[in-house]
């Protein structure tokens, strides 16, 4: 792809931003207090704004980019079913979306072969929860705290983050738990072994007490994503599937985020050798390029289906246009052996580059991840693990994550900040020049995190 030429147009940027400000409300926001940048353009790794600065986007956009922006396949991809045939309601069988949904079910692991659309994560997790739950006859769900599952109904209680608080309902029917984190252990291990036996302990623990047949599903992230990219230790998932067999729970694995190449599979479940029941997706599975998300149901919940209507759908449900790109996307990811980069990304650029970062940086207590999905761990004290920042922090509180932000937007990078972390999750085709360019930025803005260490 032939790098794009930048011509600034100040003019049009301020145009952009006016109208903006005027008419757009923007999501988990202080209206007044944001002041969104006016994008220009976007190409492969990198978007650009109407000043002419470029920025490598080690964000992917909201971890979904897989493949770049703009990927010439996929774009003519979508052009082309747009001239053939640009919707349809989701009651009739089109080809596109017949194919889609089989590309998509040879990829997912065990017999997971029946696929729901839906328009993004959240609507798969709010059909997931309700399959769960019809299936079974059963009405709670186990989620945990360091989550998140989207911003619908169901889906924000589900989430273990702050952005629930202010949609907490306390007839959601969610549980929480702790899953394992052994860098911030709840069970006070000392090894990835007692992290897993001790958390599994601590789920079953609270299944006993809930009540085991008052638990329709339990709910994972397969890597976490926002909440931090905790790689679950061995066994754990393993220990998760034999206990919702044990009780005749519902496994549902959400691989919105790091589902479709992220982790250097095609899904992150087959780095555990685990099948869950219902698996969600989004993002990755077209890059993002046309809004699309769905659950990959297991063979005995879609029999539940087979003479008893499912009481749940969308107006686009498995739109052409989306289908088109998930189709041309699935495909270029075959073809240029974008899922098998990732992972080398990983092995060979990310994982070593940022592990030598985090040698050189007091700021850096853990680095963690694998493939394009990485998360620093930022604190003021590595002795004490201390997080650089307090929890959800804000305003003045969170001066040292925005100075540090600051600094690599200063260097041409484009950084995902959340709390104490930066993740690296740039696109799953990045080169590795492009991912040592991101590493020499974020070394850069490390140097002024470190200012704050004690």
């Amino acid at each position: 792809m032939t790098p794009h030429v930048i011509e600034p147009d100040p003019q049009a940027g301020a145009a952009v931003k006016a109208a903006d400000r005027a008419h757009v409300f923007h999501s988990w926001s202080a209206q007044g207090l944001i002041d969104p940048l006016a994008v220009a353009g976007a190409e492969g790794s990198y978007f650009w704004d109407y000043d002419g600065n470029r920025y490598l986007d080690f964000t992917s956009g909201l971890v979904y980019t897989n493949i770049g922006y703009q990927h010439p396949k996929v774009v003519a991809a979508i052009q082309e079913q747009a001239g053939k045939l640009t919707t349809f309601a989701p009651a009739f069988a089109i080809d596109v979306r017949s194919e889609a949904a089989r590309l998509i079910a040879e990829r997912t692991p065990g017999d997971l072969d029946k696929i729901f659309f839906t328009n993004g994560g959240a609507e798969a997790v709010e059909n997931a929860v309700r399959m769960a739950r019809l299936h079974t006859g059963r009405t709670k769900v186990l989620s945990a705290y360091r989550s998140y599952h989207g911003a619908t109904s169901t889906a924000i209680n589900l989430t273990g983050d702050p952005r629930r608080w202010a949609s907490d309902n306390g007839s959601a029917g969610v549980v929480r738990f702790w899953a394992p984190f052994l860098y911030r252990s709840p069970f006070y291990a000392t090894t990835e072994a007692e992290e897993s036996a001790r958390a599994l302990q601590h789920l079953e623990d609270t299944i006993a007490f809930e009540g085991p047949a008052t638990i329709a599903a339990i709910i994972l992230e397969t890597v976490p994503g926002t909440a931090g990219i905790m790689t679950p230790p061995p066994g754990y998932l393993a220990g998760v599937r034999e206990i919702c067999d044990k009780y005749g729970i519902v496994f549902v694995l959400d691989e919105v985020m790091a589902g479709f190449g992220r982790t250097g599979k095609w899904f992150a479940a087959e780095h555990f050798d685990v099948v869950p029941d219902l698996m969600t997706f989004a993002k990755g599975v077209n890059s993002g390029y046309v809004p699309l998300g769905g659950v990959a149901i297991n063979a005995e919940i879609a029999a539940t289906f087979d003479k008893r209507p499912y009481p749940g759908g969308l107006t686009y449900s498995g739109h052409p246009l989306a289908c088109a790109a998930a189709v041309a996307t699935i495909q270029v990811m075959e073809d240029e052996k974008v899922v098998e980069n990732a992972a080398h990304i990983g092995e060979t650029v990310l994982g070593p580059g940022l592990r030598e970062l985090a040698e050189r940086h007091p700021s850096v207590g853990e680095v963690r991840g694998m493939g394009v999905f990485w998360a620093l761990d930022l604190v003021k004290n590595r002795e004490t693990r201390e997080p650089l920042v307090p929890y959800n922090a804000a305003g003045e509180a969170n001066a040292p994550m925005a100075a540090f932000g600051a600094a690599a937007k200063k260097n041409g990078l484009w950084p995902f900040v959340n709390m104490n972390r930066t993740h690296a999750v740039p696109a799953c085709n990045v080169s590795e020049a492009e991912a040592k360019e991101g590493l020499a930025a974020l070394d850069a803005a490390l140097a002024v995190a470190d200012e704050h260490t004690a």
